[in-house]
């Protein structure tokens, strides 16, 4: 069994009217993806790998924050979270379960469809974005969503979000090249995973599960940098009070990184996995694709990611917990430890 645990849709009623309120030239991308929206050619893509390949669906970026405002955008939630539901009763066999999405631009109405969600819909888990829209996940407002999904025991999902307006040098408007993309996505991730440890979200939650995209990003390959300089030498280039609240606690700041979960979504890169793996260990890292953003438009990723996991040097158990048994535990499914 593999259990793809990032995969993106985006369910036909909500794509329907995505497109009747988003700038169509500014989503080329995902318009131009059949197996996005088109559920008849992302079963078709899944049969190249047998009745045992299932995907977890999440929404696909563009956050719904970017595409509606507050009045809206709970609408527009509610629409995503029913649709996914509908695709997991009609495909059992293929989504095994959804990931909730949320109207994060108005938090009053996060709450209730957090609630409507997981127990009237059945949602394992909710997905946030790394920044909404320019706010970091560690405002006060956005608290309430970490501390019900911690109290509930179900994990978040974190995606990267950032578009070109993000500069990447102060003397320019946008960032070129996509860069903001190839790069920017990468530290986006790893700087919300980092204003999350020093909001000091894993001491009010420590068994929270936060599942990060494209294996933690830039966490693991900085692993010297964040601890012997950064964490042990914490404070020593700024000053502030949030400084000392870490250096005086009991963990030291990098291992509060390990305890975020990383999926495998690395574009077929081996040398990232092996990195990843070595960084988080077989219990935090899950099977995740990113089907169907490759240049096939659904099959390459999925086939590129199994090949570099089925070549690892390491044990059957521990192999069996990346393609499915952790995501099964983490969402409390059939087949994992406490399923």
């Amino acid at each position: 069994m593999k259990i793809d645990a990032y995969s993106h849709i985006l369910p036909q009623p909500y794509f329907e009217r995505m497109r009747q309120i988003a700038d169509p030239s500014a989503f080329k991308r995902w318009l131009e993806l059949p197996a996005l929206h088109d559920v008849d050619e992302r079963l078709r893509i899944m049969d190249e790998f047998g009745d045992g390949y299932q995907q977890v669906l999440t929404l696909s970026s563009p956050p719904i924050e970017l595409l509606a405002g507050p009045a809206e955008s709970p609408a527009l939630a509610r629409l995503a979270n029913e649709s996914m539901r509908e695709l997991c009763d009609k495909y059992p066999d293929r989504f095994p379960a959804f990931v909730a999405s949320l109207p994060m631009n108005a938090p009053d109405a996060v709450p209730g469809e957090m609630a409507f969600a997981i127990d009237e819909l059945g949602a394992r888990g909710v997905q946030v974005f790394t920044n909404v829209n320019g706010r970091p996940l560690d405002d006060p407002e956005f608290r309430p969503v970490f501390d019900t999904m911690a109290a509930r025991d179900l994990p978040v999902w974190m995606h990267p979000a950032r578009t070109a307006g993000f500069a990447d040098y102060a003397t320019e408007d946008t960032s070129q090249y996509e860069i903001w993309w190839a790069f920017g996505w990468p530290y986006e991730t790893s700087a919300a995973m980092a204003r999350l440890v020093f909001s000091g979200l894993f001491e009010r939650h420590p068994d929270l599960k936060v599942i990060t995209h494209h294996m933690g990003a830039m966490i693991p390959y900085l692993e010297g940098r964040i601890g012997l300089g950064w964490s042990d030498q914490l404070g020593s280039r700024t000053s502030g009070e949030e400084h000392e609240r870490l250096r005086s606690a009991p963990r030291r700041l990098l291992d509060h990184f390990h305890r975020f979960y990383a999926d495998t979504s690395l574009s077929g890169s081996a040398i990232g996995t092996r990195c990843g793996l070595d960084f988080f260990g077989a219990d935090h890292v899950l099977f995740g694709t990113d089907c169907p953003f490759d240049p096939e438009g659904g099959p390459l990723y999925v086939r590129e990611t199994i090949r570099v996991l089925d070549a690892l040097d390491i044990t059957d158990t521990a192999r069996d917990q990346i393609y499915h048994r952790n995501i099964q535990r983490l969402m409390r499914l059939p087949g994992g430890d406490g399923g």
